[in-house]
């Protein structure tokens, strides 16, 4: 395997581009670690013993299924190129792009043949769990337009492949929320309990990050008025009914953004679009994501 720096990989497509530097840097770790899984210290014992050295090969990528939203072609340029810099990747369609019909070619690899298969795999299961999410979202994303609520993700992701996850939240027309917990300060029911209370958690957290935005997690409308009192930026409306949602809306009077979360579906998703809310949570983009049935075929050139 040859590794390709981050610079390198950031000026090779237009795809690729589209990731900031630091979300490159870290796709580029990802990558490298999912590669040395795959191919430990033997590398692909089974290209290298069946395929001639020096045979080249062109491959097409194909999406089988529909609907379906494509993402991370950037990625999967990244692996291929990672494996070896001789290879050429074509995308042939736009990361986020929707396909109508199937099978369709998304994107056309060239080059030599051993390699090509060698990075087969770990580029068709991160593009295939990142379109499963990217078309997760736009279910969600298209009801919500429409009415100005934003569609945000969670931290109920794949422990290492956050940043992959939440690029495809992003390329099915979602926001990303928090990407960790370093950078937005969210109190939960389990920190309300440990601090003593909501109005104290936030004293504190103001105390050491003035220049965060503090969110508070509440459960019924007494707590939404504390939070209020507190002067928390976002409170979050915690599984409640669409009638307490409305309750706490009209209490709020958009003196804090409001987020909806808790256990909504894409049957209860339209009855939470409500007047003053400003986002919807879900946690189902990326905890539950059913992969596109996409694949790799090769044709040897002679």
């Amino acid at each position: 395997m040859q590794a390709t720096t981050s610079n390198q990989a950031s000026k090779e497509s237009q795809q690729i581009r589209a990731l900031s530097q630091e979300e490159l840097e870290m796709a580029m770790k990802i990558i490298k670690f999912a590669l040395e899984e795959d191919l430990s210290v033997e590398g692909d014992i089974t290209s290298r013993s069946t395929i001639p050295a020096g045979k080249q090969a062109k491959a097409v990528l194909i999406a089988k299924q529909m609907p379906a939203v494509i993402a991370g072609l950037a990625i999967a340029e990244l692996v291929f190129k990672t494996v070896d810099p001789a290879i050429k990747f074509t995308a042939l369609i736009k990361d986020g792009a929707a396909i109508e019909h199937t099978p369709v070619n998304i994107a056309t690899i060239s080059g030599p043949a051993i390699s090509v298969l060698t990075a087969e795999r770990t580029a068709l299961n991160l593009i295939q769990r990142m379109s499963g999410i990217a078309t997760h979202t736009a279910v969600y994303a298209d009801k919500a337009r429409a009415v100005g609520v934003a569609v945000l993700d969670t931290r109920k992701t794949v422990p290492g492949l956050r940043v992959l996850d939440k690029f495809a939240v992003r390329l099915g027309g979602g926001t990303n929320h928090r990407f960790g917990l370093y950078d937005q300060v969210l109190i939960k029911d389990n920190h309300i309990a440990c601090a003593g209370g909501i109005t104290q958690a936030v004293e504190n957290a103001r105390k050491l990050y003035s220049d965060k935005k503090i969110e508070v997690e509440t459960t019924n409308l007494q707590e939404v008025e504390e939070a209020l009192t507190a002067k928390a930026d976002i409170i979050m409306l915690d599984n409640m009914t669409p009638q307490q949602v409305s309750q706490c809306v009209d209490v709020i009077q958009k003196r804090a953004f409001v987020e909806v979360s808790g256990g909504i579906t894409l049957e209860t998703f339209e009855k939470y679009l409500l007047p003053g809310v400003d986002a919807i949570s879900i946690g189902a983009l990326t905890h539950s994501v059913k992969a596109v049935d996409i694949s790799l075929e090769v044709e040897i050139e002679q």
